[in-house]
């Protein structure tokens, strides 16, 4: 009988834990988590790490209208400069985490510093796979303040009428 009752109590806590592990909180630890090791794995040029963390069908969009990069041609433009060990740092300082009904989508929003670009911003999607969060996008932006809008816009414009 103290036999049953210990296996009963073995199997409700285990039980219980997995609905912790489930909970809305937990859920946007576990995205915040990998998000902030994306960026780790990438300041610190960590080719195998940084690109585990995304799906097989990932896409990376950058900051130019050209780039929107399968995982597989990111990787060939990532792999010189993190060989070399120099990756890239944009450091997180407000994000924000939205989930599907289903609870096994993901997207954010997230706005960033690096040194270069000043001010960025990424966004991007995660999907639950075999219980671990693979980025599936990550699109990076500059964002432009209203002010500016119509400079930048202009010189957008002139740049590609030059046939860039």
């Amino acid at each position: 009988m103290r036999l049953l009752i210990a296996l009963i109590c073995t199997v409700s806590f285990y039980t219980m834990g997995a609905q912790l592990d489930e909970s809305p909180a937990n859920k946007e630890q576990n995205v915040n988590q990998i998000l902030d090791s994306l960026h780790q794995f990438a300041s610190d040029a960590k080719f195998d790490e940084y690109f585990s963390l995304y799906s097989d069908k990932a896409v990376f969009i950058g900051t130019d209208a050209s780039e929107v990069w399968s995982v597989s041609d990111f990787k060939a433009y990532a792999k010189p400069h993190f060989s070399k060990g120099r990756g890239w740092t944009y450091t997180p300082h407000s994000r924000h985490i939205y989930f599907s009904p289903a609870q096994d989508v993901a997207w954010f929003d997230e706005l960033l510093d690096n040194d270069s670009l000043g001010l960025t911003r990424g966004t991007g999607v995660l999907i639950l796979e075999n219980n671990k969060w693979k980025v599936s996008q990550y699109h990076l932006t500059i964002p432009v303040p209203n002010p500016l809008a119509d400079d930048v816009a202009q010189q957008i414009k002139d740049y590609q009428k030059k046939g860039r």
